[in-house]
C-alpha cells in the first residue's frame, strides 16, 4: 500500500500521536511503538526513515524537563555515549537499504517481542552494571555500548539498549526522562541530515510527510506528560506491553508470509 494513500497517512498521524503519548508517560517508547506499528503496513526501511523527524520532535518536547545546568552536566557525563552512538547510527543507516524486507520485518518483530519479554517480572534480566567491580561509566565502556546500540538504532529505530543503560545509572525519573531525550535529540538531529545525504528519503514528499507527522508526535508527548501523574504504573505498563505484543506478532506474521 502506498505511503500517500489516505488510509496510511491517517494511520501515520494516529500512531505518532499514540507513540508520543506513550513516550510522554514513560519517557521512552516512541520509536518502538511508532516504527514497529508503521512497519506493519509499509516497508520496514521506509517506516524507519519516515519516523526519524517525529522521533526528533517527540524528544525535543521532553528535553524541556532538563534545566540548563542539568543539560550541561549530563552532556559532559554521557558525551562518549552520545558521540559513539552517532557514529554507530550513521553506519546502521548506511546498511538500511541493503537489508531484505521480509527478514527485516521478522527481525523487528523479534526485537519488539524480546523487549516485551524483558519487561515481564517473571523474566530475570541482569541489570547493566550489576557487577560492582565493573564500571560502565568509563569512556571506553560508554563508547562500546554507544557504538553497538547506535548501529541497531540506525537500522531499526530501536534504542532500548541506550534506554536500559541510562536506566541503570541511578537517575531520578524526571532526570532519566530528560537525559533520554537529550541523547535521542542529539542522535536524531544528525540522522535527519544523514538520511538526506544517503538518499534514504525516496522523494521530497516523503520527507514532508515525516515533518507533518512530527506535529501529532509532539502533541502526544504533551498529553502523555500531563497524564504521567494520573495513570498508575501497572496500568501504564500493561497497556504499553499489550500494544507492543500485538505489533510484534503482526510484524512476525507479515515477515513470515502468514496472513
Amino acid at each position: 500500500m502506498s505511503l500517500f494513500s489516505v488510509e496510511i497517512v491517517l494511520f501515520l498521524l494516529a500512531i505518532t500521536f499514540v507513540a508520543g503519548t506513550v513516550n510522554g508517560l514513560a519517557g521512552f517508547g516512541f520509536a518502538v511503538v511508532g516504527t514497529m506499528a508503521l512497519a506493519t503496513v509499509i516497508s520496514p526501511a521506509l517506516a524507519v526513515v519516515t519516523m526519524i523527524v517525529p522521533i526528533l520532535s517527540a524528544n525535543l518536547t521532553l528535553l524541556s524537563e532538563l534545566s540548563t545546568d542539568q543539560l550541561t552536566s549530563c552532556g559532559r557525563r554521557f558525551g562518549p555515549l552520545v558521540g559513539s552512538a552517532l557514529v554507530g547510527t550513521v553506519a546502521g543507516m548506511a546498511l538500511l537499504e541493503a537489508l531484505p524486507e521480509a527478514p527485516l520485518r521478522v527481525g523487528l518483530g523479534v526485537i519488539t517481542l524480546g523487549f516485551v519479554a524483558t519487561q515481564q517480572e517473571a523474566v530475570a534480566v541482569p541489570e547493566l552494571g550489576a557487577d560492582r567491580g565493573l564500571s560502565l561509566e568509563t569512556p571506553g565502556a560508554m563508547v562500546a555500548i554507544g557504538s553497538v546500540s547506535g548501529l541497531l538504532f540506525g537500522a531499526t529505530n530501536v534504542g532500548v539498549q541506550i534506554v536500559a543503560y541510562l536506566r541503570s545509572r541511578d537517575l531520578s525519573h524526571s532526570l532519566f526522562v530528560g537525559v533520554v531525550a537529550m541523547v535521542f535529540v542529539g542522535i536524531n538531529s544528525v540522522r535527519v541530515g544523514a538520511a538526506g545525504l544517503l538518499g534514504l528519503y525516496p522523494t521530497l514528499a516523503v520527507f514532508g510527510l515525516s515533518v507533518l507527522a512530527a506535529i501529532p508526535a509532539a502533541a502526544g508527548v504533551a498529553a502523555g506528560s500531563r497524564l504521567r501523574r494520573r495513570v498508575s504504573t501497572p496500568h501504564r505498563r500493561w497497556a504499553v506491553l499489550g500494544l507492543l505484543t500485538l505489533i510484534g506478532v503482526r510484524l512476525l506474521a507479515g515477515g513470515l508470509g502468514i496472513g
